[in-house]
């Protein structure tokens, strides 16, 4: 394996831990419910995880290969953590995004509930204009 080849894993392998604990520390802050924190917003890291993208990309089989073993098995490694990261970040985000919804949803029909004009059935000129009254003769 060239020289090139062995850095380029090894800049790949650096920029997987840096995201790893990038991924790490926002599970940590998800599940104790603040998502204000979030490093995975950071234009820095957002430009580092489209540049190992890239990098992850250009990674050919013939690479991986020719690499030594130990090598291919801490990127192997690395890239089960990044995955496994990744999937529960997700599942975090969806649980904190539906539970803000929900909330926001309460609130608007809570507000919409206040809102709404109360009909009652007695004497007041709504209620003469009830359909319910006209239909029962009533009015």
């Amino acid at each position: 394996m060239s020289g090139a080849e062995e850095q380029r894993i090894e800049r790949l392998l650096a920029m997987a831990e840096r995201l790893i604990a990038v991924l790490e520390a926002d599970v940590a802050l998800l599940k104790s419910g603040k998502a204000r924190g979030l490093k995975t917003t950071d234009p820095e890291i957002v430009r580092l995880s489209a540049l190992y993208g890239r990098e992850a990309a250009g990674l050919n089989a013939q690479a991986a290969k020719a690499a030594q073993p130990e090598m291919v098995k801490r990127l192997t490694e690395a890239t089960g953590r990044f995955r496994a990261l990744l999937e529960i970040q997700m599942r975090l985000l969806a649980r904190m995004r539906a539970a803000s919804e929900g909330m926001i949803h309460a609130v608007a029909e809570e507000i919409e509930r206040r809102r709404a004009p109360l009909r009652t059935y007695g004497l007041s000129p709504a209620a003469r204009n009830s359909g319910a009254l006209l239909y029962n003769n009533v009015a």
